[in-house]
């Protein structure tokens, strides 16, 4: 499954790239057709209710506005808890301990553009993909010094703790800036001397260009994630409605009707042919 990856001269519609979140848990005010007593075959948090975490500091996919939460991450869960007849209740949580969260029952599921990797696959189980992202370098616009990856060594680099971006970094520098948010980092990266580069999802980088920070992508992303639900490992059941419904809202048009909503085209239409897909 490796295809050619378009992402490069997408315009995305959006707002203002600034995002306030909180760390501690908050759920949103959504509305849902979920019946009491839904997914009582499921081990749920809450009868009834499909609890979804997000870092809520990951604009445009998760993040804080007038008191509620919004984005396509936010958007996605909400449609699955619908399709399987649940409430949906995304909350928030740090992504550093997102993953440990989920395994001390603190939530039912992460629905927070978490790539499926092997070492994480070691702790949660994954959905199938619900879209396909690019991760990048971004460096202040005008820079000249950085041109490829190979030139990224000895830099300091802006990343989010505990990401697939993390671990990019530390193949190139020893000097890495830790972030609780990419949107932070991004703005960052504008000011001199604070950051040499930033690695993120492009999609995050061209949302922060459209919103006006003087940033721009480095080359070709350096590969495509698969962003999944997580589970736990024993929620076997769950797992297989999650993917029933994701199926389901895919087929019908609900999932393209969000994408198209918040970047203006499916992100799941990628041409992977010929690049590195992250595992």
């Amino acid at each position: 499954m490796k295809k050619k990856y378009p992402f490069l001269g997408i315009v995305l519609s959006a707002g203002m790239i600034m995002a306030a979140c909180g760390e501690d848990d908050s759920s949103s005010g959504s509305e849902s057709t979920g019946s009491e007593g839904s997914g009582s075959d499921f081990d749920l948090l809450e009868e009834g209710q499909f609890t979804t975490a997000s870092s809520g500091l990951y604009k445009p996919f998760s993040f804080e506005e007038g008191g509620d939460l919004k984005g396509f991450d936010i958007d996605i869960g909400n449609a699955i808890a619908e399709e399987m007849g649940l409430e949906p209740n995304p909350v928030t949580t740090p992504f550093e301990t997102i993953i440990q969260g989920l395994n001390s029952n603190r939530y039912d599921a992460i629905i927070g553009s978490m790539s499926n990797t092997k070492e994480r696959s070691e702790q949660v189980s994954f959905s199938d993909p619900y879209y396909y992202s690019g991760g990048a370098i971004f460096v202040r616009e005008g820079n000249t010094e950085i041109q490829s990856a190979e030139d990224l060594e000895g830099k300091k680099i802006g990343v989010v703790g505990q990401s697939t971006y993390e671990t990019a970094a530390a193949e190139y520098t020893d000097d890495i800036q830790y972030y609780t948010s990419d949107v932070v980092a991004l703005q960052d990266l504008t000011i001199e001397g604070r950051l040499d580069a930033v690695i993120t999802a492009d999609v995050v980088g061209f949302e922060a260009q459209n919103a006006g920070l003087e940033v721009e992508m480095v080359g070709e992303p350096l590969w495509i994630e698969q962003p999944s639900i997580a589970v736990r490992k024993d929620d076997e059941e769950l797992l297989a409605a999650i993917d029933e419904a994701l199926d389901t809202i895919i087929e019908n048009g609900t999932y393209e009707e969000i994408s198209e909503k918040w970047f203006g085209r499916n992100l799941l239409d990628v041409d992977l042919e010929g690049v590195e897909v992250l595992e």
